[in-house]
């Protein structure tokens, strides 16, 4: 894989889950966003070796909302 593709990816993952989070929790995109990158979540998803951008949106999202619930990654 080349890092083209792993930054598409993980782009694309990303604008998934930011608009996940708007419609979930009522989040402008901006405050989205701010949440995913303030996240232990979106650190793990911007690292290739945890293979992280290999899952779907909804299970990494499963990971983000548990994250953002307890404030710590599950």
């Amino acid at each position: 894989m080349t890092t083209s593709d792993f930054n598409y990816m993980k782009e694309a993952i990303t604008a998934d889950l930011a608009e996940l989070l708007a419609q979930d929790f009522g989040m402008s995109i901006t405050e989205a966003l701010d949440a995913l990158y303030g996240s232990e979540t979106y650190t793990k998803l911007c690292d290739p070796a945890t293979s992280l951008y290999f899952q779907s949106t909804q299970y990494i999202y499963s990971f983000l909302k548990s994250e953002l619930a307890t404030g710590q990654l599950a």
